[in-house]
């Protein structure tokens, strides 16, 4: 059997301390590495020519890279139909999915992925001036980035990708073996690892707050049906979702790194300062509300009685914290934002990591609709051996329009949308928004008109 991925993931741990981070931090890095190694190792260099290697979807997203370096993609079998049809399709590819065509600078060869590859993304990049290799790893709460430049680890991910190649596609593997050969000597400097941890620090550190992309499958096993290949089955429906994030949340994250560049210059006009900085908001809003959509979609695909992992929260103290960027987001749509904090409120028991989140996304969904002039009002305080977070509104037009929920004129579409057909808005259905909270520790009611409420338990003593 031909040497799989997530052997070479296990290679590229090796002499690595276990990981110690959860789903959401870990793809955080992810993004954050992958626009690190692009923008401060590749896009520098002059000529570029080199090779590339991805799973389980293109990695790569700089036209320039996408064009000057060869690619190979391990992508999965479900994404076939997908990929052949003339929409969408994933960027790079320029046929469809039967056999693998041969990889030409400009764009990727398309690859089986197997059921014991795993499913976490991972990518090698070799040019004569940079080699390196990333991936994610690691079981729940010990998830960890790994990224390797050391010769002797790369050569060995090397040589299990040729022997891969071999076996599963020789053709392919000729290929490669010819691109690396056409390279030259390699230049293996060790101060690129003691350059890149820092880069990535100062990324990570600029990063608005984002829901990051979840796994293409679920680490747990899935049921039968989900492993059917229907068209209507779970894994189908994720696998799009991961594939039409990947195509929107992209360009978004390329347009917005190209304005916080532009916005670092002192020279910039008051007027054009203010657009570029609230074309950022409206780019991280969009990356956020599609990342949001697909971790509700991977909920779906969870038992209902799984265990969740509950910690102490702070809340009143993360509400106060997230108040400046809920007022940015508000006055983009005339709206405005007020906010009430009962005295000596006590911890919840909640998780942190996606609270968040998950808190920004309902502020978005309470908040559409809403007339210009309008004020959102939160309001938290005690409810017996609950904390009681209300949501609320008040303005003059409101008689004439109410926030968009998942009421009597919206469509369902699928397990966690609905459409909206009178204003065109998709968003988490009712049902959907729910199941988030729960899984949060909290309790999600809805009222007639301008209100909602989130009930969280108050964490022991």
């Amino acid at each position: 059997m031909a040497a799989s991925l997530e052997a070479l993931r296990r290679r590229l741990a090796q002499g690595v301390s276990p990981g110690r981070g959860d789903e959401d931090s870990v793809r955080r890095q992810w993004w954050a590495a992958l626009a690190t190694i692009q923008e401060d190792f590749l896009l520098p260099q002059r000529p570029l020519q080199g090779v590339w290697l991805a799973a389980p979807l293109p990695a790569l997203y700089e036209p320039a890279l996408l064009q000057q370096l060869q690619g190979w993609v391990w992508a999965p079998p479900d994404l076939g139909d997908l990929l052949a049809a003339p929409a969408p399709r994933l960027p790079g590819v320029a046929g469809g999915a039967g056999a693998a065509e041969g990889a030409a600078a400009g764009g990727f060869a398309r690859l089986a992925l197997d059921e014991a590859d795993g499913t976490d993304p991972l990518l090698l990049v070799v040019t004569p001036r940079v080699q390196v290799a990333l991936a994610l790893a690691g079981g729940v709460q010990e998830r960890q980035l790994l990224v390797r430049f050391d010769p002797t680890t790369l050569s060995a991910a090397l040589a299990l990708l040729d022997e891969r190649l071999q076996l599963a596609d020789p053709a392919q593997g000729r290929q490669l073996r010819q691109a690396l050969r056409a390279l030259g000597p390699l230049q293996s400097d060790e101060q690129q690892a003691q350059r890149f941890w820092p880069l990535l620090a100062e990324r990570l550190a600029a990063m608005a707050p984002s829901v990051t992309l979840q796994p293409l499958v679920h680490r747990s096993a899935s049921p039968p049906e989900a492993r059917s290949g229907s068209p209507a089955s779970p894994s189908s429906e994720l696998a799009l979702l991961e594939a039409l994030t990947h195509e929107v949340r992209t360009p978004l994250a390329t347009i917005r790194t190209l304005i916080r560049s532009l916005l670092r210059r002192v020279d910039l006009p008051e007027l054009v300062r203010q657009r570029l900085q609230q074309i950022d908001g409206e780019c991280s809003e969009q990356i956020d509300r599609f990342g949001l959509i697909f971790l509700a979609a991977e909920l779906q695909r969870q038992p209902p009685a799984a265990d969740q992992t509950l910690a102490r929260t702070d809340l009143s103290q993360l509400l106060r914290l997230l108040e400046p960027a809920w007022q940015q987001q508000l006055q983009r749509r005339s709206l405005s934002l007020e906010l009430r904090i009962a005295a000596d409120l006590p911890p919840v028991l909640s998780d942190p990591t996606r609270l968040e989140t998950v808190l920004g996304g309902l502020v978005d969904r309470f908040s559409r609709g809403l007339p210009s002039g309008s004020v959102v009002s939160l309001s938290l305080q005690p409810a017996g051996a609950r904390l009681k977070l209300r949501f609320s509104a008040s303005g003059a037009d409101l008689a004439d329009a109410e926030p968009e929920r998942d009421g009597t004129d919206s469509e369902r579409v699928g397990p966690v949308l609905s459409w909206n057909p009178g204003t065109g808005s998709l968003q988490l259905s009712r049902q959907a928004t729910q199941r988030l909270f729960h899984s949060l520790g909290g309790r999600l009611a809805e009222r007639a008109g301008n209100d909602l409420t989130v009930f969280f338990p108050v964490a022991p003593g």
